[in-house]
């Protein structure tokens, strides 16, 4: 079993950054793929960016270049760099724990989910 608990979001002005952590329980947190989704009113959830077990990272194209992940296994934690912040990034964050080793935009992958954090950034 996996406890995954987001934290970091809030209200940010466009062009601002925030940082997203998650937390995991449990003694597999090395061995899995991670991930981050978000999901906005009425759309769909969709991925945002994934770091598997030894660090390799793929990012949804809308944010690269502006979102950075990255993980400390000595603590059980990923985080969610967001820089340049625009106001489509609005959304509920989550992040996931997979299973395997390499994981990245499917979310039928991921076994395990947070309760999700809000992001809102205004214009």
């Amino acid at each position: 079993q996996v406890q995954l608990v987001e934290s970091g979001g809030g209200l940010v002005q466009a062009g601002n950054s925030l940082r997203l952590s998650c937390v995991a329980s449990g003694r597999t947190f090395n061995s899995r793929s991670m991930g981050w989704f978000r999901q906005s009113p009425g759309k769909e959830r969709a991925f945002v960016a994934a770091i598997t077990w030894n660090d390799s990272t793929s990012y949804a194209d809308s944010v690269k270049g502006r979102f950075t992940t990255s993980r400390d296994n000595t603590k059980n934690t990923m985080y969610l760099q967001m820089n340049n912040l625009k106001p489509e990034d609005t959304a509920v964050y989550y992040c996931a724990a997979s299973p395997r080793f390499y994981s990245g935009s499917d979310s039928n992958d991921y076994d395990y989910w947070g309760q999700g954090t809000q992001v809102t950034v205004s214009s």
